[in-house]
């Protein structure tokens, strides 16, 4: 395939992604969404529709994608090199289809794919890529999975600091990228609209705050009063009503009664001054700051952190909505891909 037939089927994909429940084409991709939903329990259906739909329309459209590879001068030249490499792929199963993106740029870069997914994640991606296999039957031999990714040319996997250390020992000899924790924050100003608190609760809990791209912790100035932010908050309690989420609600709540930790709460969050930048399921940790433009220098140059949300930053309620050209990490994956 050239790369506008392969722009072409990812196009179809993107409306295969948000055909109507009631097309008889969607029949299996319902069917897929509610399995996914069924074996794990993070992924609320809520959840799976807007990873979903998030794909489809910020990576799955025609213009889009042109206009993204025509920054890489792929556009109107065939992709297929001679010798296609093979792209090993370590996806994680935090957030439904967190490993879609890598996939799509070894696919739109002409490499073959060789996947390892999650256990908590796998139902959704196999079915989007059987689909692909029934309009192209060239998918099979481009696009495999496998429980043991050897024998690869190059390799992206995406863990935990903890899974990095054995990534770089098993890949490290070959050209990669290997992912760790990230978080997200955002710098208030005091000055927020109840409208911009609202669109901030998205990016703390969607995804019951399990992705790279939530925002696990506040900066606020001196002084700053919580209870419009708690009150803008309240529109997510009902995920409380979930017993994943609840457990962990209790558990931190119980543990910073005994510690006896001062906290507030609207039911379904504990808000906690804490200096660290990664917080447990179903808390937000905050910390006060004086000085804004000091506070933003600290922040950007820390490799913690996937997104900062606030003014001048990424708008609030934008976090969970990557594009094309957003990188996980910050390094290109696309770059990494043609220089193999």
């Amino acid at each position: 395939m050239n790369l506008q037939e392969r722009i072409n089927l990812l196009s179809r994909l993107g409306e295969y992604i948000q055909s109507d429940t009631y097309d008889p084409i969607a029949i299996g991709w319902q069917a897929a969404k509610e399995k996914a939903s069924r074996e794990n329990g993070w992924f609320i259906p809520e959840f799976i529709e807007l990873s979903t739909r998030n794909i489809a329309i910020t990576f799955l459209q025609r213009d889009a994608l042109e206009e993204w590879t025509a920054k890489y001068k792929l556009i109107l030249r065939l992709v297929q090199s001679e010798k296609p490499k093979t792209v090993g792929i370590v996806m994680a199963g935090n957030i439904p289809l967190v490993g879609f993106h890598d996939m799509l740029c070894v696919f739109i870069t002409g490499h073959k794919a060789t996947i390892k997914v999650s256990s908590k994640d796998q139902v959704l991606i196999k079915h989007l890529v059987n689909t692909m296999a029934l309009w192209n039957e060239e998918i099979k031999d481009l696009i495999l999975f496998s429980d043991m990714l050897k024998g690869c040319d190059a390799y992206i996997a995406t863990g935990s600091n903890n899974t990095s250390g054995y990534f770089e020992y098993y890949f490290g000899k070959y050209p990669h990228i290997i992912r760790r924790n990230r978080t997200s924050v955002a710098i208030l100003t005091g000055t927020e609209t109840h409208e911009e608190l609202s669109k901030l609760a998205n990016d703390v809990y969607q995804y019951f705050g399990l992705g790279c791209r939530n925002v696990t912790k506040i900066y606020v100035p001196v002084g700053y009063d919580f209870i419009p932010l708690l009150t803008a908050f309240k529109k997510y309690n009902y995920l409380a009503d979930y017993h994943k989420y609840k457990n962990n609600y209790d558990y931190n709540l119980a543990i910073n009664l005994l510690n006896k930790k001062f906290y507030m709460s609207n039911e379904s969050l504990l808000l906690v001054e804490d200096i660290s930048l990664f917080s447990p399921i179903s808390q937000l940790n905050y910390e006060y700051y004086t000085d804004h433009n000091s506070l933003t220098r600290v922040l950007k140059q820390n490799k913690d952190l996937q997104c900062i949300a606030g003014k001048d930053f990424i708008a609030f309620g934008n976090t969970q909505k990557p594009s094309l050209h957003d990188y996980a990490d910050g390094v290109d994956t696309m770059a990494f891909l043609l220089t193999l």
